[in-house]
């Protein structure tokens, strides 16, 4: 009698449960792991085991369907609950006067174990109730908040029960909590238990405006109530002429109250705001000296990442930084706005920033001395960059960006090139062609200087000799060693010359569509990011050499200026369609939110504002989105930034979406259009921006409004 046998299939479920965890916890999409989790039981509960982090974005008016799965979750955001903006307790029923109390406890109870915890605290209510029953052990607490203090509330109400119930937390982040300065020192002082814990502490608040920020007398105070600190970002004024400007004494005092600090950033308030006409050098000194200067790096030999943004002249800098290097060897991240003389390369040797060998990140903004040779030099010295930030420095020109890109082909992958008046669109990307294969992430501003997307750039291009096209800039015995760029010229002649057998010279060209870059492809770029001003166009981008972005994934344009001194635009559309030929962009962030003009009353002859969002979006449904995230102009007048008709109907037109982000305000019939996308998912009202309106009801915003949304939104059947 023959016996036949079933060969068994061996899956992924027949693995041991130790090795299925470690792979579920490698998986960080949100979608993919949701899909996991639908599987089978075994799948749901690694799933589940795995999860650490958890966003709700559901309403706080429906405590029924809070989920109660999720008992491993570390790190919990409740800040983007909806309606957002309101305080979490909002929509308490006048029935029901236990229902915060209750709200508190059952989140306490579905999320156990969250150490970690993100929340809009619109007033100091929120805080309390939440921290009511505390979670035992929570570390790190970030708070959002864009409306204004609320008036009459006492000083450090905010952060009265935050250090009362949570004596052993080790990370505040108030980056995005508007909040007066002089609130947290004495809450600090007051509690000097909780404040000794405190490892790290993010006081870079956003929303300050000039005159605000922490003066000297406050920094000296937080750092010396809270001893322990190893990470201080701190927004402050380093202006001579304002009352508690931080100068010499602030410096020396910072590495005396904390020396165990690891990541300091000092960043002036004027750095917030953007300023692209200036020239390098401000008009004032800042009254930070140099032995000051030498003090505070002496003092902290743990430094690995410093931010020093002054926004006043810091002169001479050279041998200050010479310090920084010999004291710090572990410093990795160096941002430098507004310091001078960095890098005198005189003959070969190095100097300043330049002797920083671990340096992995710098930023360099507003230097006003800074030329092609101390770019050169640099590049010989910190030959381990992996990102690079020029801003504002008006001496360096291609020649030089390109040579220093050159010797740093091995490593550069994140470059920043802004406000360069030596470097428009075009000559910055011809720079950075010996990295073009390997660059990642990439911030040009779209500077045109009349070039049109009908131009032909090749006949331009092509009168560069091609047997120097690394080396263009090194005829000189001064340039010190340049074996590297050497290498990398021989490189590009071997790319040259088997484009040129094997596919001639001809379709080597016709591949980079006159542009005269040879095999132009920026293959691993993922993130884009563009400046542009108002009025201009986005037509031009592929003409000047991006083009071919096989892998661009997320793509950020920032439109910027005044629209009520431009003529109305001879084009019909901002250019969003040319983003087409880009076949895996799926992201984009348009920020229109620095765009200024007419709300309602545009003179005769002049665009309001719903007629140039109409010229911004005309296009965008032409792109495969998933995810938008979009800034709608603003009239300053009226502190009003609300979507209008054409951009809700132009929105309504991107098919593909899952995620739309709206940072301002709508009608509610305006959002309807958007239950007409099929696929979208995830929807929000955001006032992120200060002052956020207080009358909500002036804005649209109503509570009533965007649940009616939501519930509609959630009424449909999506069917992945």
């Amino acid at each position: 009698m023959a016996v036949t046998s079933h060969a068994t299939t061996t899956t992924i479920t027949h693995l041991p449960e130790e090795i299925l965890t470690n792979v579920f916890a490698a998986v960080s999409d949100t979608r993919t792991r949701n899909s996991l989790s639908l599987v089978c039981r075994s799948f749901f509960r690694l799933e589940r085991k795995t999860r650490t982090s958890l966003t709700l974005r559901g309403n706080a008016r429906d405590l029924h369907l809070l989920p109660t799965s999720f008992t491993h979750v570390t790190h919990l955001d409740l800040s983007f609950l909806s309606p957002w903006g309101h305080a979490l307790f909002h929509n308490t029923p006048a029935t029901a006067p236990t229902y915060p109390r209750l709200l508190a406890l059952h989140l306490r109870d579905a999320f156990p174990r969250v150490t970690s915890l993100s929340v809009y605290a619109r007033n100091p209510t929120t805080l309390h109730l939440l921290l009511l029953s505390p979670w035992p052990d929570l570390r790190h607490v970030k708070l959002v908040r864009w409306h204004q203090r609320p008036q009459g509330s006492p000083p450090g109400s905010d952060f009265a029960a935050l250090f009362s119930h949570c004596r052993s937390l080790t990370s505040l982040d108030l980056s995005s909590f508007y909040h007066w300065p002089e609130d947290l020192p004495p809450v600090l002082a007051a509690n000097p238990i909780a404040a000794a814990s405190l490892r790290r502490l993010n006081l870079l608040t956003t929303s300050f405006t000039i005159t605000e920020g922490f003066k000297s007398h406050e920094i000296e105070s937080i750092t010396s109530s809270c001893p322990n600190l190893e990470h201080l970002l701190i927004a402050c004024t380093f202006d001579p002429r304002y009352f508690g400007y931080v100068g010499d004494e602030t410096l020396i005092a910072i590495p005396s109250n904390c020396p165990k600090l690891s990541v300091l950033h000092l960043v002036d308030t004027s750095s917030f705001s953007n300023h692209r006409d200036g020239e390098g050098f401000a008009g004032e000194d800042a009254g930070v000296s140099r032995a000051a200067l030498v003090a505070l790096f002496s003092g902290l030999p743990n430094l690995e990442e410093l931010v020093l943004d002054v926004c006043k002249n810091v002169r001479e800098s050279s041998f200050a930084i010479e310090v920084l290097s010999s004291k710090c060897p572990t410093l990795r991240v160096l941002s430098l706005g507004q310091f001078h003389s960095i890098c005198l390369a005189i003959g070969s040797q190095l100097d300043g920033v330049a002797l920083c060998h671990g340096l992995q990140s710098l930023s360099v903004k507003n230097c006003g001395d800074l030329d092609d040779m101390g770019l050169i030099e640099i590049a010989r010295g910190c030959s381990r960059l992996v990102r690079f930030e020029l801003e504002g420095c008006k001496l360096v020109t291609e020649k030089g960006l390109r040579t220093m890109t050159c010797l740093l082909s091995k490593t550069l992958v994140d470059v920043k090139v802004s406000c360069c008046v030596n470097l428009d669109t075009a000559a910055c990307l011809r720079a950075l062609d010996p990295i073009r294969d390997r660059i990642e992430r990439l911030h040009v501003d779209c500077v045109w200087n009349g070039l049109k997307e009908s131009d032909n750039l090749g006949q331009g291009f092509l009168n560069f000799d091609l047997n120097e096209m690394c080396t263009s800039d090194m005829n000189g015995a001064e340039f010190g060693d340049y074996s590297e760029a050497m290498e990398c010229e021989d490189t590009s002649k071997k790319k040259r010359q088997r484009c040129k057998y094997e596919s001639g010279v001809d379709d080597c060209f016709a591949q980079s569509n006159g542009s005269g870059y040879w095999c132009k492809s920026w293959e691993r770029l993922r993130y884009l990011s563009l400046w542009i001003e108002v009025g201009d166009l986005l037509t031009p981008l592929p003409v000047v050499g991006l083009e071919d972005c096989p892998s661009l994934e997320e793509i950020r344009i920032k439109v910027e200026g005044d629209c009520k001194e431009r003529p109305k635009p001879a084009e019909p559309e901002f250019g969003l369609s040319i983003l087409s030929c880009y076949p895996q962009l799926s992201k984009m962030q348009l920020d229109c939110g620095e765009t200024r003009g007419y709300a309602l009353t545009a003179p005769s002859g002049q665009m309001d504002l719903s007629l140039w969002e109409r010229f911004f979006l005309n296009g965008i449904g032409s792109l495969s989105l998933n995810e938008l995230d979009y800034w709608p102009p603003q009239d300053e007048d009226v502190n009003q930034r609300s979507l209008s008709l054409p951009a809700a109907g132009l929105l309504q037109e991107c098919y593909t979406l899952r995620k739309l982000f709206i940072h301002g305000t709508a009608h509610e019939h305006f959002m309807n259009f958007f239950l007409k996308i099929p696929h979208l998912r995830d929807v929000q009202l955001r006032e992120d921006y200060y002052p956020a309106p207080e009358n909500d009801m002036s804005t649209e915003m109503r509570v009533g409004s965007c649940s009616r949304f939501e519930d509609a939104l959630n009424r449909r059947q999506i069917y992945d």
